[in-house]
């Protein structure tokens, strides 16, 4: 099927590479009809998401986006329903832990590093989707995606801090569908099994993690990473039009097993 997302217009917060999962809805996105939008946080990665914008379909505008700066945000949400004359999807992709809140014991994590956990990776949504919710209403109705994992939900070593955080993530998925609803706004969750992406390299023993699990999924294999894009692509999409407040996991399985 072609032109899934025709005409609709979307901002993907969070792209770090090509093999980023963000980089893999966008995609998606964009070959299905949508114009695309892409933010980067600082002087650091701009070289590389411009050059991946460049990769996109009309002239994809790039904006500044920290999350951790309000004006910031104002200033590039508006900046980007301007270019592209509204806005109708949002791709929430953001996260960030201290590395040293991610290992040792889950008691030693530090006050502010728990703080800002939470904020860049779990309030960021509330306040994105509180800057796009006007512009989606303007257009009758529109799409919020945030991206999650199964520690949200289970105990899973090495990954603490950030498992408090998309466990909130998860819970804020459901408030925002509920206040957004009543505007067409469809707010849900993606929750991907491991992919070996630059930031899995970050937690402690992901490799050996990513192999057991592959070998209990009812699929008996890992997934890619053009398996969450597409699901993402279906939650812009009109056949997607009920479902919202949702957790929907692409991981082969995993999470239905017992072991």
């Amino acid at each position: 099927m072609s032109g899934l997302v025709e005409g609709q217009r979307a901002l993907v917060v969070g792209v770090a590479n090509k093999r980023s999962i963000a980089w893999s809805i966008a995609r998606a996105l964009d070959a299905h009809g949508a114009r695309v939008a892409l933010t980067y946080q600082n002087d650091r990665t701009e070289r590389d998401v411009r050059r991946l914008a460049a990769e996109l379909s009309g002239g994809t505008p790039v904006v500044p986006l920290d999350v951790q700066d309000d004006a910031q945000m104002d200033a590039s949400i508006e900046a980007v329903a301007t270019a592209l004359g509204g806005l109708d999807v949002l791709v929430h992709a953001v996260a960030f832990a201290r590395p040293e809140d991610l290992t040792g014991r889950f008691t030693e994590i530090s006050r502010d590093g728990f703080a800002l956990a939470m904020d860049v990776s779990a309030y960021s949504l509330i306040a994105l989707a509180k800057r796009a919710e006007p512009h989606m209403r303007a257009a009758g109705g529109g799409s919020i995606m945030a991206l999650s994992y199964i520690a949200a939900d289970r105990a899973v070593p090495g990954y603490n801090v950030m498992a408090v955080a998309k466990s909130a993530l998860e819970c804020i998925v459901r408030y925002l569908a509920w206040d957004l609803g009543d505007g067409g706004i469809r707010v849900n969750a993606i929750s991907a099994g491991p992919i070996r992406t630059l930031a899995a390299r970050g937690i402690p023993g992901f490799s050996e993690m990513a192999d057991q699990i592959a070998a209990r999924t009812p699929l008996r294999r890992e997934i890619v990473v053009d398996e969450v894009g597409d699901t993402g692509l279906y939650l812009a999409s009109p056949l997607a039009r009920a479902v919202t407040g949702e957790t929907l996991f692409v991981d082969a399985g995993y999470h239905a097993m017992g072991l």
